[in-house]
């Protein structure tokens, strides 16, 4: 069974200008980090193994595919690839992924590791500045607005809508600006730091875009809609709650006689 980090890192193999799909794909992804023993009072100690690129952690995108590494019981917790590269960056520790036959089994040294954490970890404070005037978008790179699209595309249930405006500050100072709609407070941290993933990935250079949280009734948001390139977000559909059907009673699913 082939995985999306599979998939990303074969396409990685031909083709160098790929790789950011592929570390993009490995911090999104949840990861199985293996333990050395099960946790205690919310702490653990990953599983090293010591190679002449250094002490590495394992970590693998499929619980089978760890159960086969270990070849018996092992103690694992699942952490995104954004947390587990910062966790092993902090220790200065290197990744193994997917050690074993899967086609995307590779070592990031522990300088790969710090390089991806650091990628992962929005730098540049979020800012909500007041922008004085807001045009349509001009100048934008094309790598920094398909990055965008990639990203939001998968905000579907947090981000409502997103526009992007050329901007001019009051000191005269020309940028772009992304203002997000509706997006829960509890969620702006995650969705600004992928956003400057986003940003990194595309090779754009950091401060190139602000970001403004606005809720749908905000009185400045028209302009942004007026003059802005709006991006496709899905919409989230979640599934009616069914009411109880008793026995016998749903003509689709008979009861069962014994």
């Amino acid at each position: 069974m082939q995985t999306p980090l599979d998939i990303a890192y074969q396409n990685m193999q031909g083709d160098e200008a790929l790789s950011q799909v592929f570390y993009e794909r490995l911090l999104e992804t949840e990861l199985f980090l293996m333990l050395e023993s099960g946790l205690a009072e919310n702490r653990a100690r990953p599983l090293m193994l010591e190679t002449s690129d250094g002490s590495l952690a394992l970590a693998f995108d499929l619980e089978e595919r760890l159960a086969l590494f270990g070849e018996a019981e092992t103690s694992y917790v699942a952490l995104s690839g954004r947390r587990i590269a910062g966790l092993l960056a902090e220790a200065g520790l290197g990744l193994g992924l997917n050690l074993g036959d899967a086609p995307s089994a590779t070592v990031l040294p522990p300088e790969a590791v710090q390089w991806l954490a650091e990628a992962a970890i929005g730098k540049d404070e979020n800012l909500e500045a007041r922008p004085l005037e807001i045009s349509k978008p001009t100048g934008v790179p094309e790598a920094l607005i398909r990055a965008l699209d990639a990203k939001l595309a998968n905000m579907a249930g947090v981000v409502r809508a997103a526009y992007l405006v050329s901007v001019m500050y009051e000191n005269g100072e020309n940028g772009h600006m992304l203002a997000l709609v509706d997006v829960p407070e509890p969620a702006k941290t995650g969705v600004s730091e992928a956003l400057s993933e986003a940003l990194r990935f595309s090779g754009v250079e950091a401060g190139t875009l602000d970001l403004a949280f606005l809720a749908a009734d905000d009185p400045h948001l028209e302009k942004f809609i007026r003059a802005g390139l709006g991006f496709e977000i899905p919409e989230l559909i979640l599934p009616k709650a069914l009411a109880p059907v008793a026995p016998g009673m749903d003509p689709d699913k008979p009861p069962i006689l014994r």
